[in-house]
């Protein structure tokens, strides 16, 4: 009730919700329908200026406030969770992934001679295609074994080599990954952040859902400390529990988050700023901190579990003890024998033999593997 007043409170300062306030130009945050109007409290103005998405708003004080509120608090919430080296920090309304591109972008500006991403690779597409979005061509580093384990981790070797080769003044960044998905696991940002600093490449961090791991706030915090990080990038849903549309550049100086305010082209959607201020301000410090801990935990409790029911079905939990987020088991056990007919339903080289467990998770209510 007092998160809901406030926000009322502060819809009273947007001109549209003047009485008698008679708006004449093209964008007065008219809104004809009463439940769209309830939905987003009469914050219907949205954010920033032709000039900049972070800017005041004349004709919106309380949403432009709003603003600031929020980039105040997610600002503290990412120190809290770890990275006591963020200095800078804007929240847009776009996904990671467009994000990047974003933050791409305003790289470009700095570094005209720029044309190619080093890039850790990972087997997921959103990065990827954000550097190509951007008219960037990437250059993609495989990973290495990671001795003792069943994971797979950053060549370090292979980036310095990839920079080596195509020169440093044409490598627009090192593109880097905290969050991954077993056996992957989280780029070594504090030997990459060293290796940036050393060549005077710039070097960007996906840390899409890695804010909520102490492990991969670790690796950026000790890369900012270490070495060189432009820019770290996290989604708002996946570390927050908010509707899926917003992300957060963070980084340890001002100077690229200031570049990608101003290169978003006009105003923005109010929503997910908004979407972040309420969970924020509803959860509070110890709230966060609750959260944070709690995943810890669950994980934990999770893997000894996991672990325990893979063995007793004859399969194996991968060692994987650098990822913190992701678990991933070895199914190969499960395949037929190469005696069984192969070609026929189930027999070998059946690819739905595997692939039917995920459907089975899924008709029990099971999503995400």
């Amino acid at each position: 009730a007092a998160i809901r007043l406030f926000l009322e409170e502060l819809a009273s300062f947007d001109t549209n919700n003047f009485m008698g306030n008679v708006g004449v130009g093209e964008r007065e945050g008219r809104v004809i329908s009463a439940l769209v109007r309830e939905r987003h409290f009469g914050l219907t103005h949205g954010i920033g200026r032709s000039g900049d998405v972070m800017a005041e708003q004349p004709k919106a004080a309380g949403s432009s406030l709003i603003v600031q509120l929020t980039r105040y608090l997610a600002l503290d919430a990412i120190r809290i969770a770890g990275i006591k080296a963020a200095k800078a920090c804007c929240v847009l309304p776009a996904a990671t992934g467009l994000t990047m591109t974003l933050v791409f972008l305003a790289l470009r500006q700095l570094r005209p001679s720029g044309k190619y991403v080093v890039w850790s690779r990972i087997d997921q597409k959103s990065c990827f295609k954000a550097i190509g979005a951007a008219s960037l061509q990437s250059i993609v580093v495989e990973l290495r074994p990671v001795e003792g384990t069943d994971a797979l981790g950053t060549d370090v070797e292979g980036i310095r080599a990839a920079i080596e080769r195509v020169g440093a003044e044409s490598v627009l960044c090192i593109c880097t990954t905290t969050s991954t998905f077993a056996p992957r696991v989280p780029d070594s940002i504090d030997a990459v952040a060293t290796l940036a600093k050393a060549l005077d490449v710039p070097h960007v961090v996906n840390n899409a859902y890695g804010l909520q791991c102490s492990k991969c706030t670790h690796l950026i915090e000790q890369g900012c400390r270490v070495g060189r990080v432009d820019a770290f990038v996290q989604s708002t849903d996946k570390n927050f529990l908010v509707p899926v549309g917003g992300a957060i550049v963070a980084a340890p100086e001002s100077r690229l988050v200031d570049r990608i305010s101003e290169i978003y082209p006009g105003r923005a959607s109010m929503s997910p700023l908004l979407d972040l201020f309420i969970t924020l301000l509803s959860l509070g410090a110890a709230g966060w901190k609750g959260l944070l801990d709690e995943r810890k935990a669950n994980v934990a409790w999770f893997q000894e579990r996991l672990a325990a029911t893979a063995q007793r079905e004859g399969l194996r939990l991968l060692h994987v003890p650098a990822n913190r987020i992701s678990l991933a088991v070895d199914l190969s056990s499960l395949a037929k024998p190469p005696e069984a007919a192969a070609g026929q339903e189930g027999g070998a080289g059946d690819p739905d033999h595997l692939t039917f467990l995920g459907s089975a998770l899924f008709t029990r209510r099971v999503s995400g593997p």
